[in-house]
């Protein structure tokens, strides 16, 4: 019989979801983060599941299966107990408890519910089990570590897991090694050809199964290896690196204590120097410090005043301890802001920084940036440079622990000057040897901005001296103590890439109360310059590596540099997050850490490249990317038996992706089985534009067949396929608490119609890759497209929101049924504009945007009756119109403004009067409007939907008017 995982039949995503949110709010806390910076992790609980649910067989009894499968994964009741590191409050547990559960063990004072002196522990925890219990799956999250954090299911568990399964394990990985051994004879061989951060390996490893892990970077290849071999090398690993660690501090301390680069010689030590650029204003020829804020730090009221200076052609810079409001708010305004420099003797004075450059336009239109280019031996800025740069204040610890700010002296530029002497004595030698980095910055989508808005054509450049000489100093340590094994250099060499990322120019220094130090170089997908920046002391240095060490990993693992197109290992399970259009441009920012690495690499994995093969990258979305990605596919489809399992993750919501990602695998021979969408990312205030934050995971399987099949027949097959897979979510969905969501039946749908595609080698006469390559002319839509946006139009249309009837469903246009599903996304707490469009696309209405209250990418929501008012209440309030017609006179659009009405006259009356005077057809339609107002007025109910609150009670009141117009006065 052959393996049908659990995964293709569901995969419980509300959960999964929720835990993986939690792994990624964990953000230094999660268990690979502390090795070094990669973009795109997935969440170890993700991986974890999903080779789970590849491995695990569904049975015919599919509740069962999902118990078994929170079993498994800790996220039943039991192992959330389990799980359970913190404890509840009793005010907390008599929120959830009626008074009569907790009398004579909680008592009330002064309005705070605590414990009644004495209370045995068995009661607490008694009263605590059944409090906990009551909470939303979510809720109780806040109170347990993750399942990777505790060894697995309890001795109950167990025995209901193995009963199910028809296994005999007490350990995840002899569960994982049984459940190989039924599907495919043989621990499973798990394979990763994009392996980025090291998840999939990693978690492969952990579960005890053969990991093999490559990706063309050989700093993600890095990572990965790390991450099996220090973060699961055990507690002897641990022993040797704190160790070796301890070593290379000590080492480097004596000898900066030994220069004096950090000590004032009153017994005070340096831990963060802040520095900014200056340029010259071009109304008054005084060099103006730049930073769009002058507070250093919110807690202790500290900001930097700017006094003029005329004798220095610019401005001293004096620091305030304990600053007034009035002083706390002139540092807030800064000399920066929004790209233009502001003119402190007269801020209505306004500069481009664009024109402080000397940009221009060339013969053709383009840009020509006005910056001179740094050459190599460029540490600092020539004296006739554009921008130049200065230290501007010093936070000194004192013997005491106590932290100072203080302006900067003649003493602390003695100092600057004696880094930068010391580090031009050691520059050449240093950068031969690869202790600091003798890389060119290589142009491109991400590396251009460095080089355009300061110039800056080497990698060292992104390093002032101070941070180039103590980085130097620890790379030089970690060679002249010769370790002999590998895994120590390899550690120390992660936190030289750490210590990068976080001390850098290209750091912020962030003011915000109790914070008061250095963020990263990669708090988004950038490398950002700045006009004023941090860097760190030695001593504050300790605090960057965060490496915490798990169980021993001992199993079979390939790590290795290597394009995924000569991929030769064979997988029986591959787990791939591959590169897909608007992807991150990994080669790029990855060369940042690579500049570091390069020349120790050789030494210590002789076999590997140490380069970024920038020129194999994948990355686009036009012909060459589709053809590079077919050959990938067709090649891990080649590199796995006939039983095997892909299983393909990544983030995108266009159906012209989705059509095309269809095409490059089935072009490549597979089949897709089943996709499901986990929400995974946090969302983050350095986001703009609308991102998606789910990760979409799509399983496939070979394509055995080369069954043809015309298009006649593909339709009603995709139509039948669709209903089929909504019918059978909705039967296993639980209902107390949902797994599955609107989008996810709408992804649903995508992976029905590919599921019934990719399983034809060919449609009539059409060529798959000529298809998947031609160059389509504006606006085109590919067949397969069509099928596609069937498909979702399927799914959106068998989707009817919850209390509303489907006659009353069937006889609503489009553009109603928009307004009307939109309104359950709120109900749901979904807020992604992208929802809406996809909800659009589905009801085929082409503009829908007039109706959005908010547009912001992840606050998105329609209007309410009181926001709209009279708006689109007729088609000629919109000489241009784009759908407002059809908005305009629907029944909806006109019973939205009786709701109006109705508050706007604080009479319901005359919301009723409306309708039948503008409603011809009030009376055919009248259980229509009864049921669209008992819908909307059931928002007045839902916490997620405060802003409908009054538009609710309204809705009822005239449903009751309506109700009762029936009976007295037709």
């Amino acid at each position: 019989m052959p393996h049908i995982p659990f995964i293709e039949i569901q995969f419980p995503i509300a959960r999964l979801s929720a835990e993986s949110y939690k792994e990624r709010k964990a953000n230094l806390g999660q268990t690979l983060t502390g090795l070094g910076k990669w973009w795109g992790r997935k969440p170890l609980i993700l991986v974890r599941a999903s080779l789970l649910g590849l491995l695990m067989p569904a049975s015919e009894d599919s509740e069962k299966d999902r118990e078994i499968f929170y079993k498994i994964l800790t996220m039943d009741e039991d192992g959330l107990w389990r799980r359970k590191n913190k404890t509840m409050s009793a005010a907390d547990i008599a929120q959830k408890l009626e008074p009569r559960e907790y009398d004579g063990l909680i008592e009330h004072k002064g309005g705070t519910a605590s414990w009644v002196r004495g209370v045995a522990k068995a009661d607490k925890e008694r009263l605590e089990r059944i409090a906990f219990a009551r909470l939303p799956y979510e809720d109780k999250l806040a109170y347990c570590c993750r399942p990777e954090e505790i060894e697995g299911p309890s001795p109950e568990a167990w025995k209901d897991i193995n009963t199910h399964l028809g296994t005999s394990a007490h350990s995840l990985p002899e569960l994982f090694e049984q459940l190989s051994q039924k599907a495919f004879g043989h621990t499973a061989r798990v394979g990763d050809c994009f392996c980025g951060g090291g998840s999939v390996p990693f978690e492969a490893a952990r579960l005890g199964l053969e990991a093999y892990g490559s990706d063309l970077n050989p700093v993600a290849v890095l990572l990965t290896w790390g991450a099996i071999n220090l973060i699961g090398g055990g507690r002897e690993v641990q022993e040797e690196v704190r160790r070796a660690q301890e070593a290379v501090w000590q080492k480097v301390d004596e000898q900066i204590t030994a220069w004096g680069i950090e000590h004032d010689g009153r017994g005070n030590r340096a831990d963060a120097y802040l520095y900014c650029v200056e340029a010259k204003c071009p109304a008054t020829g005084l060099w103006v410090p730049l930073a769009p804020s002058w507070v250093i730090s919110e807690k202790y009221r500290v900001v930097a005043v700017l006094r003029r200076n005329d004798a220095r052609q610019g401005y001293d810079i004096d620091i305030i301890t304990g600053a007034s409001d009035e002083q706390m708010r002139r540092a807030k305004q800064g000399t920066i802001k929004d790209s233009e420099m502001i003119d402190p003797e007269d801020p209505s004075r306004r500069y481009s920084i664009a024109s402080l450059r000397g940009d221009r336009r060339g013969p053709n239109g383009e840009t020509i940036y006005g910056l001179r280019l740094w050459e190599n031996e460029d540490l600092v800025p020539r004296p006739d440079d554009i921008f130049q740069e200065r230290l501007y204040c010093v936070r000194w610890v004192t013997p005491q622990g106590e932290r100072v700010y203080k302006a900067v002296t003649e003493e602390d530029l003695a100092r600057e000057r004696k880094v930068l002497e010391l580090l031009r004595e050691r520059f050449a030698e240093w950068q031969e040897k690869g202790y600091i980095p003798s890389k060119k910055i290589t142009p491109g989508y991400n590396t251009e901005q460095p080089i355009r808005e300061r110039g800056w054509t080497y990698w060292h450049h992104l390093f002032n001296p101070r941070q180039l000489l103590v980085h130097g100093i620890l790379s030089n340590s970690i060679n002249d103590l010769h370790y002999d094994k590998i895994f120590l250099s390899t550690y120390l060499l992660f936190f030289l890439g750490s210590l990068a990322n976080r001390d850098s120019r290209l750091v912020v220094w962030v003011s915000s109360y109790g914070v008061d130090a250095t963020s990263q170089v990669f708090s988004n997908q950038a490398l950002n310059t700045n006009y004023n920046y941090g860097c760190r002391g030695f001593d504050a240095y300790l605090s960057i590596m965060n490496l915490k060490f798990k169980e021993r990993i001992s199993c079979k693992q390939f790590i290795y540099p290597l394009d995924a197109r000569d991929v030769s290992y064979t997988a029986d399970l591959w787990i791939t997050d591959p590169p897909y259009a608007d992807a991150v441009n990994y080669h790029e920012l990855a060369d940042f850490f690579l500049a570091w690495y390069e020349k120790h690499l050789p030494r210590l994995f002789p076999d590997w490249y140490a380069d970024s093969r920038a020129a194999l990258a994948v990355r686009g979305a036009d012909q060459d990317f589709k053809k590079s990605m077919v050959e990938i596919y067709a090649n891990l489809a080649r590199h796995m038996p006939d039983d095997g399992l892909q299983l393909v993750m990544f983030t995108h919501q266009d159906a012209g992706v989705w059509a095309d990602l269809g095409m490059i695998l089935w072009a490549a021979g597979l089949q897709v089985s089943a996709a499901w969408t986990i929400g995974t990312e946090t969302s983050s205030g350095l986001k703009e534009g609308n991102y998606v934050q789910g990760t979409v995971c799509l399983v496939l399987r070979k394509r055995l067949t080369d069954r043809r099949v015309w298009l006649d027949e593909l339709y009603p097959a995709v139509d039948d396929e669709v209903r089929h897979q909504l019918d059978s979510m909705q039967a296993i969905d639980d209902t107390l608490q949902p797994q599955f969501g609107d989008t996810d039946y709408q992804l649903a749908a995508y992976a029905a119609a590919l599921r019934v595609l990719t399983g034809y080698a060919s449609i009539e006469d059409m060529d798959i890759r000529y298809e998947l390559f031609r160059a389509r002319t504006k606006n085109e839509v590919s067949e397969f497209e069509k099928i596609i946006d069937r498909a979702v139009s399927i799914a959106t249309n068998y989707r009817i929101p919850h209390g509303l009837l489907s006659y009353t469903w069937r006889n609503l246009e489009p553009i109603e049924r928009l307004y009307l599903s939109g309104l359950e996304l709120e109900r749901h707490g979904e807020a992604r504009q992208g929802a809406y469009q996809e909800l659009a696309r589905g009801f085929g209405v082409a503009e829908y945007k007039f109706m959005l209250a908010e547009t912001e990418a992840n606050h998105a929501r329609f209007r309410t009756p009181s926001e709209l008012k009279r708006l689109y209440l007729s088609a000629s309030q919109n000489s241009n119109d784009k759908g407002t017609g059809a908005f305009a006179a629907s029944l909806l659009r006109h019973l939205l403004f009786a709701i109006h009405e109705a508050i706007r006259t604080e009479n319901p009356r005359e919301g009723l009067n409306y309708l039948k005077a503008e409603r011809l057809d009030y009376w055919s339609r009248r259980e229509d409007l009864i049921n669209l107002l008992d819908y909307l007025a059931a928002a007045r109910n839902l916490s997620a939907l405060t802003y409908w609150r009054k538009d609710a009670e309204s809705a009822g009141l005239l449903a009751g008017l309506i109700r009762n117009d029936y009976v007295g006065s037709r």
